[in-house]
């Protein structure tokens, strides 16, 4: 008597039921292969996000120049290879804006410096303030654009004004939403500083918030903050036409502006956005490489459970088989029954795998405030191949309780 098949899912349910805890390892085996490769993918789609976001903020036709590469792979001796090279000063850098002449759009010096404190008369921020030294050129070198006031001026950089252009996010936390910060002092790292303006909210690249910052002129940075620091220099080209020979043109007046020689070899780097995608990659490869290793064993491994459970699950139930194989119960039922048992086994934990890796994966993305990602491919793939084992492993337990003999199946269970 053939049965349906969602009595045979019902009955097989209600076997797994009828052993929770041995159910319930089983499938943890299964969540612990897709929790791994699902929490890793779901992350790493968050900073790709991200990186994408943060190449769009910087612009499709803007480059940088700089002492260290985008990111430094490799050994300590090569670390220190890029450590040893001569900082870009700021003669070196008014050299190559006067070489570049009208080849850029936009040439722009920046300098940086992370972990700084404002202050507003009892206000103060926490140390995650960057500041920033800065030309008239910064600002639409970079993309950001005034809320109020004005940006730094020529005459700024050129007298080093004690004068400062803030990010939104730090302009609420010193002075609320309501007050107006211009003209009023702050002081950063115990330097005061005359707010002349405040950019609009540009919000995070990289993980990282671009509106929590300060930006005062570079030569007041250089005088008064720290005169030893590398400048990196920001190069809008024309067109994305022109790009790439805006860069060869960059390279020749850099190397002017160094004094390098023929013979020399670069001793700066050019960042452009796709010299970021390609180091982004590099790393997400290797991660996404590693993470399928660990999950492929541990899902080869919980397959093996699900064999061993369901051949010890076959034995236990020997009666059982005998007594519905002996009433008309046709081999291709309990094929299925067991199969189907075998197939809940692995996607419950592929179930399970998903739901915990996700949540897993975006709480790291919010942890470094990036997007919230759900790598639907991914779970796609994680269920096809959770099947595909639950199938696989199940097949064989499940064709041994079908090929059962009725009479020697009754005979052994007395």
């Amino acid at each position: 008597m053939g049965m349906t098949i969602r009595e045979i899912l019902l009955q097989a349910a209600t076997s797994l039921a009828a052993n929770k805890l041995r159910s319930a390892l089983t499938t943890l085996g299964v969540a612990v292969g897709v929790f791994s490769i699902i929490a890793v993918m779901t992350a790493l789609d968050a900073v790709e996000r991200s990186v994408a976001t943060g190449l769009s903020s910087l612009g499709a036709n803007t480059f940088q120049i700089q002492k260290y590469p985008a990111t430094v792979f490799g050994s300590g001796h090569q670390r220190d290879l890029y450590a040893n090279r001569k900082d870009i000063t700021w003669q070196q850098a008014l050299l190559f804006r006067k070489f570049m002449g009208s080849k850029a759009l936009n040439v722009g010096f920046v300098i940086s410096k992370q972990s700084s404190q404002a202050r507003y008369a009892s206000q103060s921020t926490n140390p995650d303030v960057v500041l920033t030294g800065g030309d008239e050129n910064y600002a639409k070198a970079n993309g950001f654009d005034l809320a109020t006031g004005r940006n730094l001026s020529g005459n700024d950089v050129l007298y080093a004004s004690d004068v400062a252009v803030i990010g939104s996010e730090l302009s609420r936390s010193l002075f609320g939403e309501t007050a107006a910060p211009l003209n009023r002092k702050i002081k950063v790292d115990g330097k005061v500083y005359t707010v002349i303006g405040v950019f609009e909210k540009k919000g995070a690249a990289f993980g990282q918030s671009q509106d929590n910052f300060v930006l005062i002129p570079i030569t007041r940075y250089l005088g008064h903050v720290d005169e030893k620091s590398s400048i990196a220099i920001t190069v809008e080209a024309r067109s994305q036409q022109e790009y790439q020979a805006t860069i060869d043109q960059a390279i020749g007046a850099m190397r002017l502006a160094r004094g390098l020689t023929v013979r020399e070899t670069n001793d700066f780097d050019i960042r452009t956005n796709e010299s970021l995608v390609e180091s982004f990659r590099s790393i997400q490869n290797t991660i996404s490489v590693g993470a399928f290793i660990i999950s492929f064993m541990a899902l080869l491994t919980a397959g093996v459970g699900i064999m061993n459970i369901m051949l010890v699950s076959v034995t236990e139930r020997t009666r059982e088989i005998g007594i519905r194989m002996s009433i008309g119960a046709p081999r291709s039922t309990i094929l299925r029954q067991f199969l189907l048992e075998a197939l809940l086994l692995s996607i419950g934990g592929g179930i399970v795998g998903i739901a915990t890796g996700a949540g897993a994966g975006n709480l790291v993305a919010l942890k470094f405030n990036l997007p919230v990602m759900f790598p639907w491919i991914w779970m796609i793939v994680a269920m096809t191949v959770c099947s595909a084992i639950g199938i696989s492993f199940g097949l064989f337990p499940a064709w041994k309780a079908a090929h059962l003999d009725p009479v020697e199946a009754l005979r052994a269970s007395r």
